[in-house]
């Protein structure tokens, strides 16, 4: 591990979703970037994965604000497939652009991607995957819709 690890979640790979106990990812971490390209960030989130010599080592880092970019990302896109049925395409071909989000004095625009151009298949796959992951989903935004609100205090 990182000397200049400062949080870090143990056994990750007892709960890593459909690869619970069979994950080679055993610990994600907060602390001092490692990788060079991270250093000038302050923190960075690290993933930890087990080599076959069991020896852990950095599998990724990500600056902390992608962390929450992701978060961002990911959480507008479970609020737009929730209505997502009301168009049939499940998105409207004219207008892709799901929310353009304020940031950092520019905008992190959320939209369908139109440049895949197998777009309408790879959409309902994607609607029936997050469908599918409902449970290891909504556990985990339980969890952090707690966490917010908890944050929302200070």
């Amino acid at each position: 591990m990182n000397e200049q690890t400062v949080m870090m979640s143990k056994s990750y790979d007892h709960i890593d979703g459909r690869n619970a106990y069979h994950s080679d990812i055993k610990s994600l971490t907060l602390g001092m970037p490692i990788l060079e390209e991270n250093k000038k960030m302050q923190i960075a989130a690290q993933i930890w994965q087990q080599d076959k010599n069991g020896e852990l080592n950095l599998a990724q880092e990500i600056p902390i604000h992608q962390v929450f970019d992701l978060m961002i990302l990911l959480c507008r896109t479970l609020l737009y497939f929730k209505e997502a049925y009301r168009f049939p395409l499940l998105y409207d071909p004219e207008n892709p652009t799901v929310e353009r989000m304020g940031v950092q004095g520019g905008v992190l625009p959320i939209e369908v991607c139109m440049d895949n151009p197998n777009i309408n298949e790879s959409i309902k796959t994607f609607v029936k995957s997050l469908n599918e992951l409902g449970e290891l989903i909504g556990e985990r935004q339980r969890v952090l819709t707690h966490i917010l609100e908890e944050l929302g205090c200070y």
